[in-house]
């Protein structure tokens, strides 16, 4: 169970998409103005939504909607506080770029290098540092989730009996409102109807098999424990923030900041990889595209999680998550 009760959302513009029981029993979609939240089942264009995806599916239509009831002095609001906000998000796909922030994967190879080759850490900064360059010549990495492993934002994250290296890697992550194939960079923006936190653990024990070396990483391994992609509070309408490419992404574990990063430091923008990823599959509305983790991972600090800690995570305009570690039962 939630063991974090909200009672402010400091999220960008007037209003967030998220999701919360109202009494009812069940989870639907509500609005969220910071401190206040209103349902949208009495709304006739909103009826009977039971998920924000499928919100989503007819997102054109909805969106004024949504602005209208935000906007409208007769909306009956209610206090946030007391209530528990689930994840916002129930994709069908979602999508997770890998090695995308230059000072984390460089910070990366220093944390893996045992000086057994000879070189330096100053040589082995600087040969991923030039590594990172030549990549922008390509195209991003993206590999792929699964949404078994979506959580709540104040959910428990249950860490696996066998885990070893249990790390946090906090993310922008955007939400895709129309199906979309290959899409133009200029155009990868429209698909977007806004953004939201996601924290993308990993078993970092579990990348590479020795059993199957040759075989490349297992992300299936590695990313998709159940609640290992907590996710929310709330979808930010890209209205609200248009531009993702200043924002400061912020964790704390156990109050102790580890991560504090803009996404200036991305390798490839949020625009390029939502493009890339329409030219390999088609983009369906509520999926997640996942831009990559910043510098300051538990394995660069020799410090990995543990029954007992406490992840907080911030993005500019999106709101909190707080999360705390258990073990598995």
């Amino acid at each position: 169970m939630p063991r974090t009760h909200v009672q402010l959302i400091d999220h960008a513009g007037p209003w967030a998409l998220a999701k919360a029981d109202l009494g009812s029993g069940a989870a639907v979609p509500v609005l969220v103005s910071r401190d206040r939240v209103t349902g949208l089942s009495a709304r006739p264009e909103t009826a009977g939504a039971r998920t924000v995806t499928e919100l989503l599916d007819r997102w054109d239509a909805v969106l004024s909607v949504l602005e209208a009831v935000a906007a409208d002095p007769g909306t009956v609001w209610r206090p946030l506080a007391g209530i528990t906000l689930r994840s916002p998000v129930e994709p069908r796909q979602v999508f997770q770029a890998g090695a995308n922030y230059r000072t984390h994967v460089i910070d990366l190879a220093a944390a893996h290098h045992d000086g057994s080759d000879g070189r330096t850490v100053e040589q082995v900064r600087a040969e991923a540092a030039a590594a990172m360059d030549a990549r922008l010549a390509g195209a991003p990495f993206v590999f792929t989730g699964l949404p078994s492993a979506i959580c709540g934002p104040y959910d428990d994250v249950v860490l696996p009996r066998d885990a070893k290296q249990p790390d946090w890697e906090l993310e922008l992550a955007a939400v895709i409102c129309r199906r979309t194939r290959r899409v133009p960079v200029t155009e990868a923006l429209d698909a977007v109807a806004g953004w939201v936190i996601v924290n993308d653990l990993t078993l970092r024990e579990k990348i590479f098999r020795r059993d199957a070396a040759a075989l490349g990483a297992d992300w299936l391994a590695a990313k998709n424990p159940p609640t290992f992609l907590p996710a929310g509070p709330v979808v930010v309408p890209r209205a609200a923030i248009p531009n993702p490419g200043d924002l400061r992404i912020t964790l704390r574990l156990n109050g102790q900041v580890m991560q504090d990063e803009s996404t200036k430091d991305m390798l490839f923008d949020t625009a390029r990889i939502i493009a890339y990823c329409s030219e390999v599959a088609t983009l369906l509305p509520g999926d997640l595209v996942l831009t990559g983790s910043p510098a300051g991972n538990g394995l660069a600090h020799g410090r990995l999680l543990q029954p007992g800690d406490l992840m907080e995570s911030t993005i500019t305009g999106l709101g909190a998550m707080a999360n705390y570690c258990v073990a598995e039962g």
